[in-house]
This record gives C-alpha cells, structure tokens and sequence, in this order.
C-alpha cells in the first residue's frame, strides 16, 4: 500500500530523536513538506544534515506561550504528530510534585496547546486534516513506578476522544497509538534492567519489544487518506499484550 503526502504540510513534535525523528523523515520520503520541532538544537542540526529539505524548529514545548507563537508562525498544517514526550520513575510514595509536572507538561498539556493552535487552522481552512498523538500500552496498565508517566498517557487518550468528537464536523481526524516498550533511548532509560524487562516480555505474546518502525508504520495509515473513516481511536501496538 503506497502512502503520499504531496501538497500536504506535515508537524511532529519531538522529532530530534527516536520515534519522533523516523517519522519525520518518513513523511519527507512520502512527500509531505515536513517540520520537526525539538527542543535540542544539536538533534535538529544532525536531522538537517542528512534530510536536507526538512524544516527545523528549535522549540522547548514546556513554555506555553512561546510555543503556541512558534506554531502560529508556521503556516497552514495539515497533518500534525504530538509525539514529544519524557518519564521521570519513582515509586507512588516518594515520587516529586516537580517531576510529576514536568511530566504533565510535555506528554499532556503539549499535546492540548499545539494541537489547539494547529486544529482551529484546519477549521478555519475547511479543507480539515489528521492530527496522531503518541500515547502508550502504560494508559491501560498500572506499571510500577511510571505514576506520572501511565496517568499522562491515559489524559492523552481521552485527549484524543473528546477532540475526535469536537473536530469531527471540521473534518478532522484524531487518533492516538499506543505502543508496548519500543526501544528507544526513553525506553532503555526504563527497561534496560532485565529484571524489569524480562517480566515485560513474558506478558507479549509474540515474544519481542517494538521497533521504531512498527509505529511509524501506523502513524504514517492514520494521517493518510488510507484510514479517512478511522477517529478517535487508540491503536495498540502491543504483540498481543492487550489480549491477555
């Protein structure tokens, strides 16, 4: 199944590294004229180098204001990715309010602040758009640790619901998808210890973590026209997991 983006003006957030950064250059590969924001200069300068027709945008999401300045700066988007993400881990009762903040504020109120700015251009353009966020198999599961991480992974969920309902009159789709561990630098940071990965495992069924490439794979069916019925969805990418 071929995928095309052309004449279409691609955002994702997050792109300097891990998932993030291969969809990015997957949507340039398909056509899209693409825009990736990270908050590391260092990792959009490496990005530039070796996709030379993508667009930068140095950009910390965490500061409300001037993020929203910097979308609105952009221009007309039509297919928008929220993938910016982090975790802090600690157990529930020593966790910090600053830890459980800054958590909230990349994975969560994000992901409300661009995707608000983003959504009323397509509204007002009428010609509507896709907008994926990134969630996780964590906002359905309790995982040790990752009070933070689970709680704002299910408010992106229900992000992604009531935003599906609200912009669906203006023809846009909303969806998020929702990996098990897919091995990143995030992800080594939380499950490198195999005592804590090898019970992971053993809950999938298929037996393995998920590639970067699973994801971008799916992300890249929802923002097409491929899946023009599908919204308001959460599409687990799990191995099985979820059917256990």
């Amino acid at each position: 199944m071929e995928i095309q983006f052309s004449g279409k003006r691609a955002l994702v957030t997050g792109a300097g590294k891990g998932i993030g950064r291969a969809i990015a250059k997957k949507l340039v590969e398909c056509g899209a004229e693409t825009i990736a924001l990270s908050r590391t200069q260092a990792d959009l300068d490496s990005l530039k180098a070796e996709v030379p027709g993508m667009i930068t945008v140095q950009c910390d999401v965490v500061d409300w204001k001037a993020t929203r300045k910097s979308i609105e700066d952009l221009g007309p988007i039509h297919l928008l990715v929220n993938n910016a993400g982090i975790t802090r881990l600690n157990s529930f009762l020593e966790f910090s309010m600053k830890d459980f903040e800054d958590v909230y504020n990349v994975n969560t109120k994000a992901v409300f602040n661009i995707s608000q700015v983003v959504a009323k251009g397509m509204a007002e353009r009428g010609d509507g758009g896709s907008i994926v966020n990134l969630s996780s198999m964590a906002s359905t599961r309790a995982l040790d640790d990752h009070i933070a991480y689970c709680s704002s992974k299910a408010a992106v969920d229900s992000l992604t619901k009531v935003m599906a309902l609200e912009l669906g009159k203006h023809k846009i789709r909303v969806n998020s998808v929702n990996p098990t561990v897919t091995w990143t630098e995030m992800a080594a940071y939380a499950w490198s210890d195999p005592a804590k990965s090898g019970p992971m495992l053993a809950k999938i069924p298929m037996g393995k973590f998920v590639e970067i490439e699973d994801v971008v794979n799916i992300v890249l069916f929802l923002l097409s026209d491929k899946s023009a019925m599908t919204s308001g969805q959460h599409i687990m990418i799990d191995g099985g997991m979820t059917a256990c």
